[in-house]
Formats: C-alpha cells, structure tokens, sequence
C-alpha cells in the first residue's frame, strides 16, 4: 500500500485532528515527582489496545525487507533472515499512547537500534529518521531518540511472536515517547539532515511527543 492509499479523511484522522484542535487530554501538569510513573492525563491498562490506520497488512517473512537509506555509509536492505542475524536484545519498557492508555513493563525481543545503526553507520550530517510503514504511515524522530537505550525494532512481546495486528512481524519501539512514534510494520527507515513530518505530524499532533510534557499536539 502506498502512502496515497492511506485514509487521511477517515472518521478515525477527523476525530484526532478534532482533538488536537480542542487540545483534547491535556490536563496542564507541568511538574513530575521523582517516583511519578504514570505520565500526565494516561490510565493503566492490563491489556493492549489495538490502534492503526485501517488496515493490517499480512507480511509474508519471505518477502519482507527492511531498507536503510539516505544518509549513511552503508545502504542496506535486510531480509529477514540477515534481520535476525543481527545480535538480539531483550528491553522492558513502558508504553505510553497519545490516547491515554499506558501499559507497563512490556518485554520485547529483537534488534537494538544501536545495533542497527552499527551496521548502517550514519553520516555525521544525519539528525533525524523518517520511518515509513508497510501500511503507508510514516512517523519521524531525531536520530538520538531512535538511538536511545530502550529502542527496540522487535519482533516479540512478552515471549511471543508480535501479531499482526501489533505490527509483527517487526515493529519499532521507542518507549520514552508516545507510542505513535513506534511505527508498526516497519519497511524503510530514511536517514535525514534535517526534520520531516509524518502522517499524524502532517494531522496536528507534535513532532516530538513527549507523554511527560503532554506533547499530544501540534504547537502550530
């Protein structure tokens, strides 16, 4: 599917953009406590909401690819066998969604991005990602976010294979922002010079998304 197929006037992305003009959720708190868990205006779940698009795309393993392009030393595109050839990693991490919920202590398997990136080595100019989905979505980050300790290209949870509708067979995490920017059925991965809006960014959500600063929306 490409990114021209996505609904981007669905009742789903009206409603969002509706919220974000309302500031919808935001409650203000501007301090954190040292021991504070829960970020500003989440609730706790026992289960995992399922969130996306529309669609959910079904991957076949043999003909997945993840393409690392734009600036780095070393274009690549892996199958999923040299995926899984890169060294594994085990990460336990909060979830924090723009829509409230948070889950916590989540336990992932698969690719550390340093690992990833050791691979690919970005050129000094890099600063930012622009990660684009087998659904059309496409979500940014600065690079030191996507390279950050907890961030996870994972293929499992809680010791299972990630479903599809979770965003196996591989899905990124990066748990200190909302999970929006944890892009599912990730298939490309740009290395860029400067930042680039993704598909909720282009709908009135932040481009950074801090839960603990409430960044649920644009500042425009």
């Amino acid at each position: 599917m490409s990114e021209d197929q996505i609904p981007a006037d669905s009742k789903l992305t009206s409603t969002k953009r509706r919220w974000a003009a309302e500031g919808k959720f935001l409650t203000g708190k501007v301090t954190r406590a040292d021991d504070e868990r829960l970020p500003p205006g989440q609730h706790l779940v026992r289960n995992w909401p399922v969130l996306d698009l529309g669609l959910q795309p079904q991957i076949r393993l043999d003909t997945w690819r993840l393409e690392l392009r734009g600036l780095v030393e070393k274009q690549l595109t892996l199958s999923w066998k040299s995926f899984l050839a890169l060294d594994q990693s085990r990460k336990v991490s909060d979830i924090h969604c723009v829509t409230t919920w948070s889950r916590y202590d989540n336990e992932w398997l698969g690719v550390s991005t340093h690992d990833l990136l050791d691979a690919a080595m970005p050129k000094p100019e890099a600063t930012h990602v622009l990660l684009s989905s087998y659904d059309g979505y496409d979500t940014n980050l600065p690079l030191a976010d996507f390279a950050s300790e907890e961030a996870i290209l994972a293929t499992h949870w809680e010791g299972e294979p990630i479903t599809a509708e979770h965003g196996g067979p591989m899905r990124l995490v990066v748990p200190h922002l909302y999970f929006w920017k944890s892009a599912k059925w990730l298939r490309r991965i740009e290395f860029l010079d400067a930042d680039q809006a993704g598909f909720w960014e282009r709908n009135g959500y932040h481009m950074y998304g801090d839960p603990w600063t409430e960044q649920r929306y644009s500042d425009d």
